[in-house]
């Protein structure tokens, strides 16, 4: 078609109320060649209210597909790591279970000198870890555990929820466990996790010191270990 014939049919798709855009890809013309021949026609205001509402709905619309798109990437990226980390990890042998253990414990447990033994955290999973890991290598019994929670105080009106999720998922009798700590922190925001947020679980050991002495011990151990092959793999 003659550049005088694509103008003037420019001109009268755009008087039909068309956007730019669609004038373009209809003619196969660049946008700034489109906007250019179309600069001097005035839409009237429903042209201009309709080219608005299609353009927020090709928008959302775009937006959606980018958000599907992300959400599949990520999907694979999830997929392709699990079986990463599955292939990795393999099955945990007792000398695994036993290492994780102190690496927990290095990281969240109690260690300065004197006082009781305990290991802190708010991860369910983690403490019921911990709680069984005590039980199998140190053979504590569940009786000397001394449970206690902390948890900020606009969590008080929940108190019974909170201790019978503990007390549930430890198997311990709610006797058992110390006096909650309540934290008097100003809390402003209410967060999106607030009713299912059972604070901080301390798993204390009764008559400890020993086994934390024996803890520290492993705790070194992993730490030297870990520092020498550092160092291996940096002159490898």
């Amino acid at each position: 078609m003659a550049k005088f014939a694509l103008k003037e049919k420019a001109f009268s798709l755009r008087k039909e109320g068309k956007s730019i855009a669609e004038i373009a890809h209809i003619l196969s013309l660049s946008k700034s060649t489109v906007s250019l021949w179309c600069k001097e026609i005035k839409l009237t205001k429903l042209q201009r209210e309709v080219l608005y509402h299609k353009m927020v709905e090709m928008g959302h619309r775009g937006r959606l597909l980018g958000a599907l798109t992300n959400r599949r990437k990520k999907e694979v990226s999830v997929t392709s790591a699990q079986k990463w980390a599955s292939d990795l990890f393999g099955s945990m042998s007792e000398r695994d279970f036993l290492f994780a253990g102190v690496a927990l414990y290095w990281g969240e447990g109690s260690k300065a000198d004197g006082g009781h033994l305990s290991f802190v955290n708010s991860d369910s999973a983690m403490v019921l870890f911990m709680y069984k890991w005590f039980q199998v290598f140190f053979q504590v019994s569940p009786e000397d555990f001394i449970p206690r929670i902390y948890i900020n105080e606009i969590h008080r009106p929940r108190i019974e929820e909170i201790l019978n999720f503990w007390s549930n998922l430890l198997e311990l009798p709610r006797s058992s466990f110390r006096g909650t700590i309540f934290i008097k922190t100003s809390q402003k925001k209410i967060y999106s996790n607030h009713s299912t947020y059972y604070g901080l679980l301390s798993l204390r050991v009764k008559r400890s010191s020993v086994l934390k002495y024996k803890l520290l011990a492993l705790v070194d151990l992993m730490r030297n270990a870990g520092v020498a092959q550092v160092v291996r793999a940096s002159h490898s």
